[in-house]
């Protein structure tokens, strides 16, 4: 099978002909249908995370939010058969160790994270191998089709998770989103989702139009503004119940501290570049005198997905909308260089893998 894999850090990943998957006794094969192409992606294939013990290796088939067709399963695989149509999660649980047993696989010490590790090859491919397929694959409802599945990947439901299940978003909170790439784009459309009033932050124009497009109330161009947390103080008449670092860097961190009101929960699920190496210094004094909550949040637990996917069957939540452009395999090399420079708005998907 074709395969997108990671032979050197910072080149074009190189697509190459793999041996097809096999499954494990308690492991399923997917023909992968459509993979989305996200940011982490590219922190892998920059040789980021070194800093956490969480560099990839070469030699890495990369992807990691695939939507597709089980192809074929274990024999002790007893829940999922042929034919049936899932998304996989990129967080892969045992399905064995207390936090799955609890509904908190998504930080299950014993998992995987799907294409970032030698033993989960990932989905720029035309087949991936799942493991504990009866924990980790997720049946998709029949009004959710493979693009929609597949745009939910790790970002869709990392805000999802972060906001609906850590933060508790709440209608008529006021939700501030910093960053409107994929992650944020999924946080501002979700968080209005819940009824909150949403401010989305940015640089670029065409991403703060497409925050507006997904339920923004109002959008904030950071480049024209000297101060944002500043502003937006004044735009929610004290300040945000819920604000989120959707992007990483040093700036949107503090800035999503300090756009809080007092009692008011900042969520981190951006991750940080060679710039942060994963530390960034935070006002804690203020903190501490405004009793602000921290959470971080990566991922959902899949016993959580059924939640998620229902919204988007019925209709309240529409992760397809977020797609901006869909390639074939080949192309995934140049849309992670793309990425470098910002030069990617919204989702892109991998949806032609043959030749």
């Amino acid at each position: 099978m074709r395969a997108a894999v990671l032979e050197a850090y910072g080149e074009p990943l190189a697509i190459r002909d793999r041996d097809a998957p096999t499954p494990g006794p308690d492991g399923a094969v997917v023909e992968v249908e459509a993979c989305g192409i996200c940011r982490s992606d590219w922190h892998a294939w920059q040789g980021h995370g070194d800093w956490a013990d969480d560099d990839v290796p070469l030699g890495q088939v990369l992807g990691h939010e695939p939507a597709g067709r089980v192809v074929a399963t274990g024999d002790r695989v007893s829940t999922v058969s042929p034919g049936d149509r899932v998304v996989v999660p990129f967080n892969l649980g045992d399905g064995t160790c207390s936090y799955c047993r609890n509904g908190h696989g998504n930080v299950c010490t014993d998992g995987y994270a799907l294409g970032f590790e030698p033993a989960v090859p990932g989905a720029f491919a035309e087949r991936v191998a799942v493991p504990a397929a009866d924990y980790n694959l997720v049946g998709l409802p029949d009004g959710v089709g493979f693009d929609a599945a597949a745009a939910l990947g790790c970002r869709y439901v990392t805000a999802f998770h972060a906001l609906a299940h850590r933060a508790d978003v709440d209608a008529g909170d006021r939700v501030a989103v910093h960053g409107c790439g994929g992650l944020g784009l999924a946080a501002v459309q979700i968080a209005a989702a819940l009824g909150a009033s949403v401010i989305a932050v940015d640089i670029r124009a065409e991403p703060l139009s497409m925050a507006r497009d997904v339920g923004a109330r109002t959008v904030v161009d950071a480049s024209a503004v000297e101060d944002v947390p500043a502003v937006i103080e004044g735009e929610t008449d004290g300040g945000a119940e819920v604000s989120v670092d959707a992007l990483g860097r040093a700036e949107t961190c503090r800035n999503s501290v300090r756009s809080l009101r007092p009692r008011g929960t900042h969520v981190q699920v951006g991750l940080t570049t060679d710039a942060e190496r994963g530390e960034v210094a935070l006002p804690t004094d203020w903190i501490t005198r405004w009793d602000i909550d921290v959470l971080g949040s990566r991922g959902m637990p899949p016993s959580r997905y059924d939640e998620l996917l229902r919204l988007v069957a019925d209709g309240p939540l529409d992760p397809g909308a977020l797609v901006t452009r869909r390639v074939g395999l080949d192309t995934v090399p140049e849309r992670l260089v793309a990425m470098t420079d910002y030069g990617t708005d919204g989702v892109e998907l991998v949806t032609e893998f043959g030749a």
